[in-house]
């Protein structure tokens, strides 16, 4: 644990020193106002496990604020596109695709009020006087990821200081004791829902899981976009573009291949067509699918 404190002070020191070198980025890595949605406690810190589910807007208004787990459905609906096996995840009030919110480390530092550790809050602060309060800019998300590790790394110290941690009484017995459950938790990508139906030999009859990727499917399109324009020429595909779209896509730590089974260059493939849709140009790497 001494290590690692010293690893992520070391390393956040050193974020800090190269964040001011790349502007361009902060402002062309999905760079837009949005909805962000996370777990926070009764008094509004940073949670992962037994929150409440808070929706903020891009000016830091609280938009719906402790919702219940168990009736995400009254306020999340899932949209679904042709042109793509993922759903897209969104806020009903709103309707889609307005309702689009972001999910992760980015969301979870906007809707907290605090970390509620010393040294996470005040790495906390400083992130907010850089930042903003309300951080918009999807390049930010590997800021708030090391300030997550720091806030995480506290809580671990905390929890091997409690001697309830040692107590024998802190295992639970699963049986099956309901017909319906849903969990929500924070997972490092984002908020994740899992709802269960079980009959009465506790065999699956439903499941719907809402994954942190999906609910952050519409940002990182719009992340995409926002790079194109900003770096295409309109007539080919430079390495430069390839690496900014896979930049763009890593901010969100995606839970696909090019994050979690591929070793190497992320496989990717950018076609370029024109209002007709006829092809102008293709670029490859790693023998990925057209974006």
């Amino acid at each position: 644990l001494p290590e690692a404190e010293s690893i992520i002070g070391r390393t956040l020191s050193e974020y800090k020193r190269l964040l001011d070198r790349h502007p361009e980025e902060v402002r062309v890595v999905g760079d837009f106002p949005s909805l962000f949605l996370g777990l926070v406690t009764p008094d509004g810190k940073w949670e992962h496990y037994d929150g409440l589910l808070r929706l903020c807007d891009a000016d830091g208004d609280i938009v719906v604020d402790a919702i219940d787990p168990d009736k995400y459905a009254d306020y999340l609906g899932e949209a679904v596109e042709p042109w793509s096996y993922l759903k897209f995840p969104y806020y009903k009030r709103y309707g889609y695709p307005n309702g689009a919110y972001r999910v992760g480390p980015l969301a979870r530092l906007n809707v907290a009020d605090s970390f509620g550790t010393p040294l996470a809050d005040l790495e906390l602060t400083e992130y907010r006087q850089r930042c903003g309060r309300i951080v918009q800019s999807s390049f930010h998300y590997h800021y708030a990821r090391l300030l997550e590790i720091l806030g995480a790394l506290e809580r671990i110290r905390l929890l091997l200081d409690d001697p309830v941690s040692l107590s024998p009484k802190v295992q639970a017995v699963a049986e099956l004791n309901r017909s319906e459950a849903v969990g929500v938790s924070e997972a490092p990508r984002g908020t994740l829902f899992h709802h269960y139906r079980v009959n009465d030999k506790g065999l699956l009859t439903y499941v719907n899981l809402i994954i942190a990727t999906g609910q952050n499917n519409l940002p990182m399109n719009r992340t995409i976009r926002q790079i194109a324009e900003r770096y295409l020429n309109g007539h080919s595909i430079s390495d430069e573009v390839l690496n900014r779209i896979e930049g763009g896509i890593r901010a969100f730590d995606p839970c696909l291949s090019c994050s979690t089974h591929a070793y190497g260059q992320m496989p990717l493939t950018v076609r370029l067509l024109d209002a007709t849709g006829a092809l102008l140009a293709e670029r490859s790497r790693g023998g990925g699918l057209p974006v």
